[in-house]
């Protein structure tokens, strides 16, 4: 397993890849709207990234040709965005994208309601962000990557949802995977231990009623076996010496 310890220089560097990621989530936030569609989306990421002066970290992934990944309801992850899926009231929908500044990468997702969303909807994306939440804080030294996994297995079980075993976390740096991976469940052969200058995305991923997914004809889009409505919520941290740093958290 190949780890890399960021140098202070990269660190910068990651640093303000995520502040224009998470500029560009906040500006997604605010235009994602019953009436727009997911490439309009795309295309307004895309912009955002370049004019903050960075890049699009998701292109540089062989064979994909967009800035965001987009989800709906029981797409779970890597939809492609299209010109003729368009949001709608009530709609769960999560936004996924990656940054490259100066050849570093981070890497984070935001679900939100569009309009009114039912309450069973509100409680996943709610448990999504305390799943984040609680994992995040088991990104200490010491710690092996099994305990954020554990973390974020608890909250999610404990509200009743279904975590989606074959999607995980992972570090991240020159390029948008690296070792380790990043479990979303208690699994001890997950056992890296974590150190300060590592950079890590958490990215807790369940849904409402299936561990199960599928791929979809297009080779990318994965969605829930039954149906049902998934969410994500994903940061990129930074392991301190004293604990970490949300990279990709949106400043005041």
């Amino acid at each position: 397993m190949a780890i890399h310890i960021k140098t202070p220089q990269e660190i910068d560097n990651m640093r303000k890849s995520g502040q224009i990621l998470a500029a560009t989530h906040d500006i997604i936030a605010q235009a994602a709207r019953p009436g727009i569609s997911t490439l309009e989306l795309d295309q307004l990421a895309e912009q955002t990234i370049i004019k903050l002066g960075g890049k699009p970290g998701f292109k540089e992934v062989p064979g994909y040709k967009h800035t965001l990944c987009t989800a709906i309801d029981a797409t779970i992850v890597h939809g492609i965005p299209r010109k003729d899926e368009i949001l709608q009231e009530g709609d769960l929908f999560t936004a996924d994208c990656g940054v490259i500044y100066k050849g570093m990468n981070t890497d984070a997702a935001r679900s939100i309601g569009i309009g009114t969303i039912s309450p069973i909807k509100e409680k996943l994306i709610k448990t999504a962000k305390l799943a984040l939440a609680k994992g995040i804080a088991m990104a200490i030294p010491g710690n092996p990557v099994y305990k954020i996994g554990e973390a974020i297995e608890q909250v999610i079980n404990q509200n009743g949802f279904k975590v989606i075993y074959d999607l995980t976390g992972h570090g991240l740096g020159k390029t948008l995977h690296e070792d380790p991976i990043i479990p979303n469940y208690k699994d001890t052969h997950y056992k890296a231990i974590l150190k300060p200058g590592m950079t890590i995305a958490i990215e807790p991923i369940f849904s409402i009623g299936t561990h199960e997914l599928i791929t979809d004809t297009d080779g990318w889009t994965i969605k829930t076996k039954d149906g049902s409505c998934s969410v994500q919520e994903e940061h990129t941290i930074l392991i301190t010496e004293t604990g970490n740093e949300i990279l990709t958290e949106s400043k005041p």
